[in-house]
This record gives C-alpha cells, structure tokens and sequence, in this order.
C-alpha cells in the first residue's frame, strides 16, 4: 500500500477495523474514539496511504513542520492546525513529528443517531473545508479544546451506562461549537488575506462577465470560482458571509446584476441579448433574477435612465 496520487483510497467503515490496521488498541467504544497523542503514537508510516473513513474525523495537532496531501496537492503548515473530515473523504500522507501532541477525535455516523446533533453536524460547514484551511489556535483557545478532549477521554474511560452517550454528545456537540466559534474569530483576524481573497474573487468575476467568457461558458459557478482561487466551495462561502454578510452565490448574483445595469444604461441590447451575454440560457431567468434583486423589470430599469 502507499499513497501515490491515482492509487484507489482504502476504505475504513468503522473505527475498530481502522485502528487495528494502524497497529492501534482497540476503541473503548465502537462507534466513538479518541486518540491521545501523549498516550499512542501516530507515524508518518501509519498514516502513508490513501485512505477514507465511514466516519467523523476531528484532529488537532500541536507540532509544526506537519503535512498533509488532500487530493493530489500536498500541503505544509508552520504551525500546528486542527482539522475536520466527513465520512468518504480521502486522505493520505500526514507526515508530522513522532513526539506531536494533540488528539485525533474519531466519531461515526451511527453514535449520533436519535440525537439532534446527527443533523446538526450537517451544517458545520468546516467538514467541507480542504486540509489547507485547517483551524489554528491561539493559547486560550488551545486549553479550551485540549479541556473537552480530557473529558471526553475521561468519559470514554469510565464504565459506560444510560448516560454515557448523552454526556459524550454533549462534549463533542460543545467542541464542533468551539470550533466554530474559533473560525469566525480566525476569519476576523485573517482579515487581510481574506480582503485579498475578495479582491481575487471580484477581479475574477469582472474578467469573466466582461471578456465573453459567460458568453461562452455560461454563468459563472461557486465551484468554479473556488477553484480558481484554490479554496473550497464552502470555505470561501462561510469567508464571503464574514465580510460581506452574503455567501458565494449571492455575491456572484450581486456582479451579475450589477454588470446588467451597465449594461442597460449604456447601450440598446435587447433584453434577450444582455441575457445571453451574461450567461443565462434563457432570458426570462435573467428578467427574474433582476426583478427580484431590483423590484424593476430590466425594461424598466433603463426607462429610468431615458
């Protein structure tokens, strides 16, 4: 097994047959494990293939110098970062000092069944970020996180009973909300690499609506933008909501509305011409998007200006 790019991923559906494979003792619980890196020792070799996991993973690693390939792009960070993964992602290669600290929070699907959470989770939107734009910690926010992995582990360690899993929902429930407390911080105080994101992101949109790219290729995509700027789709999201107050989506809708009535102001294409210029297929989708962004019909719009 190795993790060259283009080699088929190993699937690990639970925890147990993941961990065994590792070389690892087996979980406390079958369906949620905590790896303490003080207690087990995670390898770069260990971790060398490809693989995917049927389940949550939460990871936070203290050390620098770590590394990590999320799809065929290797990634290094200087600090130490935490991490989110949902169940089927494929990842391969994190190489990091054998002495790191830190954790690594394995929870499946199946343990959050009947719990509010099992739909909840659903909307962090972290678990879709790439490797890349892993959380970093300041000081306090590491002794708030590493305080929940105690008591998670310590739950963990305790003979389980009826309450068990209610007290171990509540502690990741209060970690995933931490977390997202932390990246909402992170986006603040990243502000002035985010603004340049922005900048990318408006200076892209402008090149595509004005070179006849949309003419061309249709309406722009959050997919497509995201890649172009080498973000994911949901990270640049939740980014754009920070500042702007509005996702990728309805920032792209704001150019393209914004380009149409440039449009109209200066020049007498027709509806259906502007339309297809933008990159809709049909212009009664254009005449819809426009009206509900400006309570004016495009016609309308440019008998103000006449």
């Amino acid at each position: 097994m190795n993790g060259e790019p283009g080699n088929k991923p190993i699937h690990y559906q639970s925890i147990s047959e993941m961990q065994r494979a590792f070389g690892l003792p087996q979980p406390l619980h079958p369906l949620i494990s905590l790896l303490d890196y003080s207690k087990v020792q995670i390898t770069s070799e260990m971790l060398a293939a490809t693989f995917a996991m049927g389940f949550y993973n939460i990871t936070y690693n203290e050390s620098a110098g770590c590394r990590m390939r999320y799809g065929h792009t290797t990634y290094d960070f200087n600090e130490g970062g935490m991490f989110f993964t949902s169940p089927g992602q494929p990842l391969a290669g994190f190489q990091s000092p054998d002495s790191s600290s830190g954790f690594t929070l394995l929870v499946h699907p199946d343990f959050l069944r009947h719990y509010p959470l099992d739909a909840t989770i659903k909307t962090y939107g972290f678990f879709s970020y790439s490797v890349a734009e892993s959380l970093h910690l300041s000081e306090k926010e590491k002794t708030i996180i590493t305080a929940i992995a105690k008591n998670l582990g310590d739950e963990l360690e305790t003979a389980i009973d009826t309450i068990s899993q209610d007290i171990l929902i509540t502690q990741v429930e209060l970690l995933l909300n931490y977390s997202h407390r932390f990246y909402k911080r992170q986006f603040i105080t990243r502000k002035t690499v985010h603004n340049a994101l922005l900048e990318k992101l408006d200076l892209l949109l402008h090149t595509y609506l004005n070179d006849e790219t949309a003419l061309m290729n249709g309406l722009p995509t959050v997919q497509f933008l995201a890649d172009k700027l080498n973000v994911s789709p949901r990270y640049l999201g939740d980014m754009l909501r920070t500042l702007t107050g509005h996702n990728t989506q309805q920032h792209i809708h704001y150019n393209l509305i914004e380009k149409a009535k440039e449009i109209l102001t200066i020049s007498d294409l027709t509806v259906g011409e502007i339309a297809y210029q933008l990159g809709f297929e049909h212009p009664q989708s254009f005449s819809k998007l426009f009206k509900s962004k400006t309570n004016m019909t495009p016609l309308e719009f440019r008998a103000t200006y006449n």
